[in-house]
């Protein structure tokens, strides 16, 4: 089975865009994701909305290589965003030409969470961006069960979940939740692997989320289960932080394995 791979910024995020660009499609990948705003305070953001030079270099690579940018991340949906300034961020994924924008659930009102979604949909729109919503286990959408009520919440189709395979095994979700899904609401996944050991901590789920995961086939997580359940065309992204491995051979050796291996899993 084809399906177009992504890499996910944060399996290199030491990379800015157009190295990162033009080492995915050394490796042959078909698309990437950028992260344009810092997420820790321990880890690099690339604002190529502030930053001229570096959004010619990028879209320079994009150019020289094919390749397309899948999404770009990601936005912290806290009580007092700021919708209108997000503007500039939005007009970046333009001329990038993504298609998708991560959203994370940092707002204990869900209804409020809900509405800004929404609005956050029809501001992205004539970007011809997309909103994707990711739920993370330790916020209050914590699972995908909790993904789904917030979205149907908002009313609008064009706001999509991004399920990843980390999160959804650690939040102990059920993969057939998806088959239920319409199309619209996957349009793509983050796969990755890691080790299956319930329960976890606040800071071991955000360990393996942020720092070591594991390509998909090398740890416990059935990521087949999930695949199984997901649209039979639907993109993965493979978002695999490897610190440690990355320091000993570097992350086009981790970006590399990734992809063989996400490769002999849809073979399999």
């Amino acid at each position: 089975m084809t399906r177009p791979i992504s890499l996910a910024h944060l399996s290199t995020i030491d990379l800015p865009p157009p190295r990162m660009i033009h080492l995915a499609a050394e490796l042959g990948y078909d698309a990437v994701g950028l992260r344009l705003l810092r997420v820790t305070d321990t880890s690099p953001g690339y604002p190529l909305m502030d930053d001229p030079a570096m959004m010619a270099e990028t879209l320079a690579a994009l150019a020289e290589t094919g390749l397309r940018v899948q999404d770009i991340e990601f936005l912290r949906f806290t009580p007092g965003i700021d919708l209108p300034a997000l503007r500039p961020f939005l007009e970046a994924g333009q001329r990038l030409g993504a298609r998708y924008a991560i959203c994370a659930p940092y707002d204990p009102d869900l209804d409020r969470l809900a509405a800004n979604l929404a609005a956050f949909a029809a501001l992205s729109a004539p970007y011809g961006i997309r909103p994707v919503l990711e739920f993370f286990p330790w916020t209050n959408v914590p699972d995908l069960a909790a993904a789904i009520a917030v979205t149907e919440a908002a009313g609008d189709d064009r706001l999509g979940i991004l399920v990843d395979a980390l999160h959804l095994n650690r939040s102990g979700s059920d993969p057939a939740l998806m088959a239920g899904l319409p199309a619209h609401r996957l349009p793509f996944l983050h796969l990755c692997d890691a080790p299956v050991h319930p329960p976890y901590t606040t800071e071991e789920l955000l360990f393996a989320g942020r720092e070591e995961r594991l390509a998909p086939g090398d740890g416990q997580i059935d990521i087949a289960a999930i695949l199984a359940q997901a649209p039979a065309d639907v993109p993965v992204a493979l978002e695999i932080p490897m610190t440690a491995l990355a320091r000993e051979k570097g992350c086009a050796h981790t970006a590399a394995h990734g992809l063989r291996r996400m490769r002999e899993l849809l073979k399999r």
